[in-house]
């Protein structure tokens, strides 16, 4: 950029760019909302802060002594604006003891070298340092993981290295180079990726995200492995003879009872755990493999959850067979799954 960026607007566009990498996965926006508790402050930022502070009250020393300066042949609102400009200049040229500043892009940072792997897909790779050969990640996994990534000119535009705070994530919910490539390392590894475009966030990116290639430092700290999915019931493709059906043509099934009082209504929010699958027995979203319980407004999701959830009370289980009517419809967009479908729902609290 031609200007100078202040500190907190450099900081606050490498969260976005962060938040950028979590790429959402769901059905549709009725899906539960998703979301993960962000990691605790590192010591590296604790650390940071005292010195941050006092470089803050150094340059704000300065810019008085120098608006004093101009107060006197300039009228005060002037004089105000140039301790703010001064101010700002001197901060952007401080880098506070603790904080590292932006990381030197390798020299292979444009292109893959000779002796990088390339795997089918088109992401190249290499690995600088071994782990522990046994501990991988799969796709549905959430990684912590230290890395640092380059643009082909050399521009870092993001580092959790730099923030001192690892990144933790589900694999499966970031770009598509990052799920297949961090599959291939193990634990206490560290590897540079070479991810395409069209691996990446694309060309011509919206939301400021880096275009082209990108060039990518990760080091893999821990895997922490999802939950096992539920298994698929034996009656996904048809309700059973002995499951209940309401005029909408949603038929359902008690599998655990509530405590029978504890009822919600549609304007109500509730908190549920639940698995989805289509009538082939193919699961297309879990908060159970997500490891965290989805809380909506029962008016804003599919008809077949608003008519179903209703039936139910606080602690109940119900499988629910959903027509395509009052699910996604045959045909969905957005690459919402088609016909009928499956659910498995656990009403954990009704709120009011």
């Amino acid at each position: 950029m031609g200007h100078r960026q202040s500190k907190t607007s450099a900081s606050l566009k490498a969260a976005a760019l962060a938040t950028a990498m979590l790429a959402a996965a769901g059905c549709s926006t009725e899906s539960a909302p998703k979301g993960d508790k962000a990691p605790e402050k590192g010591a590296a930022t604790e650390k940071a802060a005292p010195a941050e502070k006092a470089a803050e009250k150094a340059a704000e020393q300065g810019a008085d002594k120098a608006a004093e300066k101009m107060a006197a042949e300039k009228p005060a609102a002037e004089a105000t604006d140039a301790k703010k400009a001064i101010k700002e200049q001197t901060m952007a040229n401080t880098v506070p003891t603790g904080q590292p500043g932006p990381i030197p892009a390798p020299s292979d940072v444009g292109v893959p070298p000779a002796d990088a792997q390339k795997t089918a897909s088109g992401l190249a790779y290499k690995i600088l340092t071994p782990g522990d050969g046994a501990t991988k990640p799969v796709a549905a996994d959430k990684v912590q993981v230290h890395y640092t990534g380059w643009t082909t000119d050399g521009k870092m535009f993001d580092s959790s290295v730099v923030r001192g705070q690892p990144a933790v994530f589900p694999l499966n919910r970031v770009i598509k180079g990052w799920t297949e490539g961090v599959q291939l390392m193990s634990k206490g590894a560290k590897a540079r990726f070479w991810i395409p475009a069209n691996l990446a966030y694309g060309e011509n990116p919206r939301g400021g995200a880096p275009g082209g290639l990108l060039t990518f430092d990760i080091e893999l700290l821990d895997v922490m492995a999802a939950p096992k999915p539920p298994a698929v019931p034996a009656d996904v493709a048809a309700p059973p003879a002995d499951a209940k059906k309401t005029a909408s043509g949603l038929a359902y099934k008690v599998l655990t009872p509530g405590d029978g009082a504890t009822k919600p209504v549609a304007a109500d929010k509730v908190q549920v755990h639940y698995t989805g699958w289509t009538t082939d027995g193919k699961m297309f979203d879990s908060s159970v493999v997500r490891g965290q319980p989805a809380v909506f407004p029962l008016n804003r999701v599919i008809k077949g959850w608003t008519e179903g959830v209703q039936l139910m009370s606080k602690g109940a289980k119900f499988r629910f067979w959903i027509p395509a009517a009052l699910a996604y419809g045959d045909n969905p967009r957005g690459g919402a799954p088609s016909g009928q479908l499956t659910f498995d729902v656990e009403l954990l609290d009704v709120l009011k």
